[in-house]
């Protein structure tokens, strides 16, 4: 898996609850990927939870959009979920304590929830 798409994973992870439920009830059922990659991923989202980063080098419209995933992940209570699959997968090392520069890139997410001919779901898009 390249760097770019196991990016994507841990912001469908960090982000998505259908994704995260999916993976997490595949990984149960033994269906999943490996442990290792997926203890990577669920670290990388996990970090991508955390204090935004004051780097210079970022840019503000990935910033933005970051901010806005991390508001709305809050109504699904998808840090903690991320927390505890981390421990059924067997935490290791801490998580920092901002999210790395390199981590913070305009990254879309699978449509979630309504379909996209709604009133409410035009509402609710983040800028692309």
């Amino acid at each position: 898996m390249s760097p770019r798409d196991k990016l994507q994973m841990a912001y469908e992870l960090a982000f998505h609850p259908g994704r995260l439920h999916a993976v997490w009830n595949a990984w149960e059922r033994g269906q999943g990927s490996e442990t290792a990659l997926l203890r990577e991923a669920v670290d990388w989202a996990l970090t991508l939870h955390q204090r935004l980063p004051e780097a210079p080098g970022v840019s503000g419209r990935a910033l933005h959009r970051l901010a806005g995933y991390q508001a709305i992940s809050r109504l699904y209570r998808l840090p903690t979920m991320l927390r505890r699959l981390r421990q059924k997968l067997g935490d290791v090392g801490p998580i920092p304590e901002e999210v790395p520069a390199w981590m913070v890139r305009d990254i879309g997410l699978p449509v979630f929830g309504r379909g996209t001919n709604s009133r409410a779901t035009r509402q609710h898009d983040l800028p692309t």
